[in-house]
């Protein structure tokens, strides 16, 4: 598959890829045109069902590359073609991607097993508060975070505002992470600094709004 024919396919919103197999298609040992097709399967779903023409027609390449490709992703045990019986009882074949799926679990199982223990310790810790493993989408969202120089505490302080308020998602610690930035709170130290503040806010607001109840409004007029 030629580079311009790649970009034109890309262009065109045939093919979706997802960042997390794109940084890691070398490690996948595949070749460029390879990894292309796989995500053009990949993009259709498991459980496909298999049509060379069609799939030559959608990528605009000769079929008999498409089943090189086919036997190619086969031997590498990406995909598997097998043969299922469809709604209507018939026997038809299919692409499976089961393969693919267990060889990016245990890349990406890998991978967070060699990270350096400082940075794994937050991807844990949220796992556990979490009461699930972290997706890789999820993980890269952690790892966006520590490479934009937010320290692991800063993190854990808004895991636990995020845990307290009953919220357990990665979108709303980002939330509390950027409102913080905000306002300069880089430290456990200022996030302390800022629940002081906001308590003691809200204790003179509580106070007043005493103060007001318990006022004598009949003396005040006389």
């Amino acid at each position: 598959m030629k580079s311009s024919k790649i970009v034109e396919i890309l262009k065109e919103g045939n093919i979706v890829i997802p960042m997390y197999f794109l940084r890691n298609y070398e490690t996948l040992k595949l070749e460029l045109d390879e990894f292309i097709f796989l995500m053009y399967i990949y993009n259709k779903g498991n459980n496909i069902l298999f049509n060379p023409t069609k799939f030559s027609s959608d990528l605009g390449i000769d079929v008999k590359k498409i089943m090189t490709y086919v036997s190619s992703l086969s031997d590498k045990n990406y995909i598997k073609v097998d043969v299922v019986k469809n709604e209507k009882g018939l026997m038809e074949d299919v692409i499976l991607l089961d393969d693919f799926y267990t060889k990016i679990a245990l890349l990406f199982a890998e991978e967070v097993n060699t990270k350096d223990t400082t940075k794994s310790d937050i991807f844990e810790k949220i796992e556990k508060e979490f009461g699930k493993t972290l997706s890789p989408m999820e993980y890269e969202i952690i790892k966006a975070w520590l490479d934009s120089n937010i320290s692991e505490e800063l993190i854990s302080e808004a895991l636990k505002e995020a845990t307290f308020n009953g919220v357990s998602n990665l979108r709303y610690i980002d939330k509390i992470l950027y409102e913080w930035g905000k306002k300069g709170i880089t430290t456990k130290e200022d996030v302390e600094k800022n629940r002081q503040k906001r308590n003691n806010n809200r204790q003179e607001k509580e106070d007043l709004d005493l103060e007001i109840m318990d006022w004598n409004w009949f003396e005040d007029e006389e």
